[in-house]
């Protein structure tokens, strides 16, 4: 029998996807990095499997989380965004995305990226956790506190250190796949690919 973190034993197929496709593996992609600190964002006092269960309607909404699109959308998309009955519909959230989106814009213009920005913090090199039980999983680190803190004065919104600390998980920069599960010894050998 495959051994799996707790949270992904739900029986939840979305849920079960993530945790064995996505969680935990080194991203670099600015769509995509981009998608899940969106998605971050969205859970934010919900469930991740909520934040699932709407991706494909998120994804739609927010063009694919195209961060150039996203970023030129106007009042009117706003507007649009906070009708859609098929997302989560909360002002502060949708509005952060908008505004984190034009922050990334940013970045780019000062010759960086959002991987660059974010990897820059671990040297490139992922922290594996090592924990044997879920209760040993921290939910937020200082590195996380401080790469918020970092990121709110350079524009971004929305970015307490437990939004950003399931980012860094989401996104590789921490692994923290428990030691059993089954994706942790793959997981740990991974490092970023910077294209």
């Amino acid at each position: 029998m495959i051994k799996r973190c707790a949270w992904a034993t739900s029986g939840n197929e979305l849920l079960l996807a993530y945790h064995d496709q996505e969680w935990g593996r080194p991203q670099t992609d600015e769509r995509a990095m981009f998608e899940l600190l969106s998605l971050e964002i969205m859970q934010a006092g919900l469930s991740w499997q909520t934040v699932l269960n709407k991706r494909s309607a998120l994804k739609t909404a927010f063009a694919n989380f195209q961060i150039d699109r996203v970023a030129g959308f106007t009042t009117q998309d706003r507007e649009r965004l906070l009708q859609d009955a098929g997302i989560i519909r909360n002002h502060r959230k949708i509005d952060a995305i908008l505004s984190n989106a034009q922050a990334v814009q940013h970045l780019h213009q000062e010759g960086t990226t959002l991987a660059e920005f974010l990897w820059g913090y671990v040297h490139g090199q992922p922290i594996v956790g090592h924990y044997h039980t879920a209760d040993q999983v921290p939910a937020t680190t200082p590195l996380a506190t401080r790469i918020g803190e970092d990121m709110k004065k350079a524009g971004f919104s929305f970015t307490g250190p437990k939004v950003i600390y399931s980012w860094l998980e989401g996104s590789g920069v921490v692994n923290d796949h428990l030691v059993g599960c089954y994706c942790f010894a793959e997981t740990s050998r991974l490092l970023p690919e910077f294209k």
